[in-house]
């Protein structure tokens, strides 16, 4: 097999389609119609109806952006109803340009007449701005999308899952490199649905506004995936795993959308979400050819040093790295009307628990927005888990509500905070079943350090402030109390068994899980908080992301 180091990129196998001919038609028709300017506006609505459109519901901001292209201007176009309004201005028209030369250039369809009875797939011109990390104007966007809906299943599309990375394997992965000092870059495909290959055969209608002259009513035999298709993404997954397992890439069985690479003492790290890629290697060296490489199959775009990725606005210091979703959270107060909120000590009340129908939201906007998650060069040797459980917590169903987290190091890795399926018919069991929830994140972690060639030698602790539980998952307990709970959670004694897992006991002071399951007094919160690694940014970024 070659590698990244030959520097040559190899030729991936090629799937089993019949090689594509020259699209047909002329290079570009855009029918633009009556000239901006000689058509009169038209009339504002004479209805009485408050729509959203008029009165900018829940106060959101109008969104703006730069041209992304010579053509347009520089000045922002608001989103337009229609393909035809979308083509009388010069931003979105140059934005459309671009994508369907795009579509052109990979082949992604050729013309062909109408089969009878064949199902047509329809489509439509989809607009929007793009915005930088802290929120200012980026380009104009507009993507030619089909509507996967009115495909029909065993003539058009079989398979569609695709899988994603998780988000613990992202933190995973960037808590090693920086333990470790590695470089971390992102990089971005454009348009990476395109490159999937079809195994079906799919026709879809030419793009309104785009339609050959000479050809009107053929329609497009689909070679190249398309966005809005049921199979594109997995089509799209499909092509990238193949030619990145011909660079010596190996993707990872507990997450198929990690790759790994190992040759010698050369070590890199690939997390592909979609169509953005974190990579993180042993050295500069690597890296760059490994950047080197990509471009040759795909349209790659190298976008620096690790900065924002999937909301995500990532400073990296000298001591470690802050993940802060700071834009995030003021567009969720912004749309929530709490922008203006005064502070609070804590985000949930202490007093009682709200039901379903009861109670508002509580927001701290002067000081939980700066907050961000910190990754430190802690040693990635060890595994430790907290876990919690409010019993019966909710007054509406009495389920029980279950909470853990996992650190790798010191680095908080992995967290979960969520209501149990069925009711809980003793505090016990429901103690005892978030322990398996703990216990089983932990495995599968332990499972992806040891894909990532990170040993852990010591086993898991998992900390725990009942009594009860702690004793059941080290004896075969059976009484009247125990003997409902399922034989699946009984796995933790597997666990322990075999020396993977510790279960030990914490008192209710340092249980940091508390956090996920119930609310906390202003100092308690307030020093868990900081133990999971939640602090503010780097005084050098404290203004913003």
């Amino acid at each position: 097999m070659r590698t990244v180091g030959s520097l040559q990129p190899p030729v991936p196998p090629q799937p089993s389609v019949p090689p594509p001919r020259p699209m047909q038609g002329p290079p570009l028709l855009v029918r633009l119609g009556r000239p901006r300017g000689q058509r009169p506006p038209p009339p504002p609505p004479s209805h009485p109806m408050l729509t959203r459109g008029r009165a900018a519901a829940l106060g959101a901001r109008p969104k703006l952006h730069v041209a992304s292209s010579s053509l347009a201007s520089t000045s922002a176009s608001p989103i337009p109803a229609n393909y035809r309004r979308a083509l009388a201005d010069a931003n979105w028209r140059a934005a459309m340009v671009d994508e369907y030369e795009a579509l052109r250039a990979n082949d992604t369809w050729r013309l062909v007449p109408r089969p009878p009875g064949a199902n047509i797939v329809t489509g439509k011109w989809i607009v929007r701005h793009k915005f930088h990390a802290d929120g200012s104007l980026a380009r104009h966007k507009a993507r030619w999308v089909v509507r996967g809906f009115s495909q029909q299943h065993g003539i058009d599309y079989n398979e569609t899952f695709s899988p994603v990375v998780k988000q613990a394997t992202i933190r995973v992965v960037l808590s090693i490199a920086v333990s470790r000092d590695w470089p971390i870059h992102q990089l971005d495909v454009k348009n990476a649905f395109l490159h999937g290959h079809m195994d079906d055969t799919v026709y879809c209608q030419q793009p309104p506004g785009f339609v050959d002259p000479s050809a009107p009513d053929h329609v497009c035999l689909l070679q190249k995936s398309l966005y809005g298709l049921k199979q594109a993404p997995r089509a799209w997954y499909q092509w990238f795993a193949t030619y990145i397992r011909c660079l010596g890439f190996v993707p990872a069985v507990s997450d198929t959308s990690l790759f790994v690479y190992k040759e010698g003492t050369g070590t890199a790290y690939l997390l592909l979400y979609v169509d953005d890629i974190v990579l993180t290697a042993s050295s500069s060296t690597l890296l760059q050819t490994i950047m080197g490489c990509l471009p040759s199959e795909f349209a790659v775009t190298n976008l620096g040093t690790l900065h924002h990725f999937l909301g995500i606005s990532v400073t990296r210091s000298s001591d470690g790295l802050f993940l802060s979703q700071r834009q995030y959270a003021l567009d969720l107060l912004q749309r929530a009307g709490m922008a203006e909120c005064h502070s609070t000590a804590t985000p949930v009340d202490t007093r009682a628990k709200l039901s379903a129908t009861d109670g508002s939201p509580v927001a701290d906007p002067s000081e939980y927005r700066s907050l961000a998650a910190y990754l430190g060069k802690s040693s990635p040797q060890s595994l430790t888990a907290y876990s919690d459980a409010d019993w019966a917590g909710c007054p509406d169903s009495r389920r029980s509500t279950s909470g853990y987290c996992v650190f790798l190091g010191n680095n908080l890795v992995s967290w979960s905070s969520k209501r149990q399926t069925t009711v809980s018919r003793s505090s016990a069991e429901a103690e005892y079943r978030v322990v398996a929830h703990a216990v089983a994140e932990s495995c599968w972690l332990r499972q992806l350090l040891q894909e990532l060639h990170v040993s852990i030698a010591s086993p898991t602790i998992v900390y725990y402030d009942n009594v009860s539980a702690v004793y059941m998952a080290g004896n075969p307990v059976h009484h009247h109390r125990t003997k409902h709970i399922e034989i699946d959670i009984h796995f933790v004694r597997e666990k322990v068994a075999l020396g993977q897992v510790r279960v030990l006991h914490v008192p209710s002071s340092h249980q940091f899980a508390d956090i996920m399951t119930k609310s906390l007094p202003v100092q308690l919160f307030t020093e868990f908080r900081s133990s999971l690694c939640v602090r503010g940014p780097p005084a050098a970024t404290a203004g913003g992301c």
